[in-house]
C-alpha cells in the first residue's frame, strides 16, 4: 500500500500493531489508519452483536474504504479502477433485503481517512468517490475527518498508541501523567509544509526554535523521529502545551496523542477538532484547548510560545485535570478484551450514540 513502508506490521494485533514494551501494558505501534481494522475487531466481539439478521437494530458494514483508497495514493491508475470496489460493495448492497427496509438509513461504515479521500472531484484525481455516490448519502459514515455540513458524516477519534484492557491500565497512566514533570512549557512534533496553502508551520518553528533557551522543544518529524511513538509520546508527556497546526487537512492523529498524555493542544483552525467530534469533545472547547487564529501567526501578530507562557498555572491545572479525567478515557480504542467497567472508550461512546440515533429514527 505504501511504497515506503511494510504496511502488513501494523496489521497484527488485531490493527493495533506491535506491542510497544517501553511505554508499558497496552502501547502499540498503531497505524494512524488502522480505524477500519480495529472498529471491526471490535464490533465482533461486543455484547449487543446478534446473528440473525432480523433482530438487528444497526447494521455495521466492515468495508475497509480507507484501505481501499490507500491502495491507488501512489497508483496511476483509471478513475474507473478507484472506484470498482466501492461500485461492487453498493450493489451488493442494494440486492439485500435488510438494506432495502429503511434505504440504507441504519446502516454504518467506518472509514479511516478523511472525507475527502472519499469525495474526489474533477478538479483533482486523489481518491474515489464513494461518498458521492447517490445510494451512500443515507447511511451514517464515521471517519477520522468529516465533513460538518453533511449530516450523516461523525467524526470520531483518530487510534492512537495506547489501548488499556482494564480500568487499571487507564488508572494507572492518569496517575503517571498528571504527576509528569513537565519541563518544556510548548512542543512540537510536525514538519514545515512549504509548499502547502495557508501554512503557518514555519513561523512556529521559527518562533519555536528562535532563542537558545527556548521553552519550546521541536521534533522535526522530517527525520525518522516521529515514526517512533516513544519519542512522540514521551516529549508530550513533558510539555504543558502541544502545538497543532494543520497539515495536508484540517485535523491531526497528534491531537489525540497529545489529550492522552496530558498536553494542552493548541489549535489554529476550528476544523482540526471543533466541528469534528460531537460526541467525544464537548463543545465548550476551551475546557481542553487553547486556540490561537492562524490569520494572527501567518501576520506574524501573536507569538506563540510568548502568549502561552501568559496563561496562569492554575488555568492549565484545570485544563489538564479536565482531559486526563473527563475527556482520556473515551479519546482510547480498549484492548479488543477489555473488561471495563468505570470507563467507556472512544469505541463504545460511538456503538452507543450509533443505536441512539438509529432507535430515534425508527421510532
Amino acid at each position: 500500500m505504501l511504497p515506503w513502508q511494510d504496511f502488513c506490521r501494523y496489521i497484527s494485533n488485531e490493527g493495533f500493531g506491535e506491542p510497544i514494551s517501553k511505554l508499558g501494558k497496552g502501547w502499540y505501534k498503531t497505524h494512524q489508519y488502522s480505524l477500519e481494522l480495529i472498529f471491526h475487531s471490535k464490533v465482533l466481539k461486543h455484547p449487543c452483536r446478534v446473528y440473525n439478521e432480523n433482530d438487528a437494530k444497526l447494521f455495521y458494514v466492515p468495508f475497509y474504504g480507507g484501505l481501499d483508497v490507500l491502495r491507488w495514493h501512489f497508483n496511476n491508475v483509471s478513475n474507473d479502477v478507484k472506484d470498482s470496489l466501492g461500485l461492487e460493495l453498493v450493489k451488493w448492497l442494494e440486492r439485500q433485503v435488510t438494506w432495502k427496509s429503511n434505504l440504507g438509513k441504519d446502516h454504518v461504515f467506518v472509514l479511516g481517512k478523511i472525507s475527502w479521500d472519499f469525495r474526489r472531484t474533477s478538479d483533482s484525481p486523489w481518491g474515489t468517490r464513494l461518498l458521492e455516490l447517490e445510494n451512500l448519502q443515507n447511511p451514517i459514515k464515521l471517519l477520522i475527518e468529516r465533513q460538518p455540513w453533511h449530516l450523516n458524516d461523525v467524526g470520531i477519534p483518530h487510534p492512537t498508541y495506547f489501548h488499556p484492557k482494564s480500568d487499571n491500565d487507564i488508572i494507572d497512566w492518569q496517575l503517571k501523567i498528571i504527576r509528569s514533570n513537565r519541563k518544556n512549557l510548548v512542543s512540537f512534533a510536525g514538519a514545515a509544509r512549504d509548499d502547502a496553502d495557508d501554512n503557518i508551520r514555519s513561523i512556529l518553528i521559527d518562533q519555536c526554535t528562535s532563542k537558545i533557551d527556548s521553552k519550546c522543544k521541536f521534533l522535526n518529524c522530517s527525520s525518522v523521529k516521529c515514526y517512533e511513538p516513544e519519542s512522540i509520546i514521551e516529549l508530550f508527556v513533558e510539555s504543558e502545551f502541544c502545538l497543532q497546526p494543520p497539515g495536508d487537512s484540517p485535523t491531526r492523529k497528534s491531537v489525540f496523542d497529545s489529550l492522552i498524555s496530558g498536553c494542552i493542544p493548541v489549535l489554529f483552525d476550528p476544523f482540526t477538532a471543533y466541528y469534528q467530534y460531537p460526541w467525544h469533545l464537548p463543545e465548550d472547547y476551551d475546557k481542553y484547548s487553547v486556540f490561537l487564529d492562524k490569520k494572527e501567526v501567518r501576520e506574524m501578530n501573536v507569538n506563540v510560545v510568548e502568549r502561552l507562557g501568559n496563561i496562569s498555572m492554575r488555568e492549565r491545572e484545570n485544563m489538564r485535570r479536565y482531559i486526563v479525567y473527563e475527556l482520556l478515557p473515551g479519546l482510547v480504542y480498549g484492548d479488543h478484551n477489555a473488561e471495563l467497567e468505570k470507563f467507556q472508550d472512544a469505541f463504545a461512546i460511538t456503538i452507543n450514540n450509533l443505536l441512539e440515533r438509529v432507535s430515534k429514527f425508527k421510532d
